[in-house]
């Protein structure tokens, strides 16, 4: 699934993003021009004044990475990037307490080879749109950030998050007896080098607060009820910088990684595919959900 100029849409994105225009509702917003979009899995909360647009996972119960939600997010992006009067995005949870549970399971388990294409395709596009962004992306953790929700983290410019020792965030796939795919392990090596990332990603760490910090996981830990506004304050301070020369710099540092994922983003694709339609792997994630349903239960 992919919704940049000379990739292909797929049918069932184009239906959603028709459902999502549907439900695109203008209400009033915190700022001059300050406009509200409402649709189900994602909350966008612009402000013209300054630029800055608040975006809010809501996809209860965990803000599960779902095709859905994946697919109202990167189009909910692409409106943001379109307009102009928007420099900074601060990603963040409409759920406190968990950011985002990461990849949904139900995607990947018990469907056909198809589904899985169309999923994976959608889980590469929000990363192609996120991680070379033009917009300053600030992510404002306030809550647990594991596997696919600790990778939207790192994506960002900027992280800070919110000091409680249950909001643990890390790249834990090999828990669940799966594989961080290359451009996971690398967004990840970016970010805290390569024998931190080769520790972590084999032994699926999980980083509470103080830990995440040290590493360099993330770049701030504030308490709880700070987080908000430090990222409000650190967007100010990365938007002081003259846009094109920030942007030009971020691209230099990041676009090895992105034409390195362009490049495999097919084999990557049918590497996932074959992995997830393995009859081991397919047992694994249905006890893995049937533990999480008698834990539910």
């Amino acid at each position: 699934m992919a919704l940049a100029a000379g990739r292909r849409v797929t049918a069932r994105a184009l239906l959603y993003a028709g459902a999502w225009l549907g439900r695109t509702q203008a209400m009033a917003g915190g700022g001059d021009g300050a406009r509200r979009f409402a649709n189900h899995r994602v909350l966008v909360e612009p402000d013209a004044a300054t630029g800055v647009a608040v975006m809010k996972l809501r996809n209860p119960p965990v803000n599960s990475l779902s095709l859905e939600l994946l697919t109202e997010f990167v189009i909910s992006l692409e409106k943001l990037e379109n307009d102009k009067t928007f420099r900074g995005v601060i990603l963040t949870s409409d759920r406190p307490g968990i950011f985002s549970a990461g990849l949904d399971l139900t995607e990947m388990c018990g469907k056909n080879p198809a589904h899985y294409a169309e999923y994976w395709k959608a889980v590469q596009e929000l990363w192609l749109r996120l991680y070379p962004s033009n917009l300053v992306l600030v992510a404002a953790i306030n809550g647990a950030s594991p596997a696919g929700g600790c990778l939207m983290s790192l994506i960002c410019d900027y992280r800070i998050l919110a000091d409680n020792p249950k909001y643990v965030i890390g790249l834990n796939e090999t828990l669940l007896g799966i594989i961080a795919p290359f451009w996971f392990k690398d967004t990840l090596v970016n970010t805290i080098g390569h024998r931190a990332s080769e520790r972590a990603l084999q032994l699926g760490l999980l980083f509470p607060p103080a830990e995440a910090l040290q590493v360099g996981m993330v770049d701030q830990v504030v308490p709880e009820d700070q987080v908000q506004s430090t990222a409000l304050s650190m967007m100010s301070q990365w938007m002081a910088i003259p846009d094109y020369a920030r942007q030009l710099t971020k691209i230099m540092m990041r676009k090895p990684t992105v034409d390195h994922m362009i490049k495999q983003r097919e084999a990557d694709l049918q590497n996932f595919i074959s992995f997830i339609s393995r009859d081991s792997i397919q047992k694994s994630l249905q006890m893995y959900l049937e533990k999480l349903k008698q834990k539910k239960g």
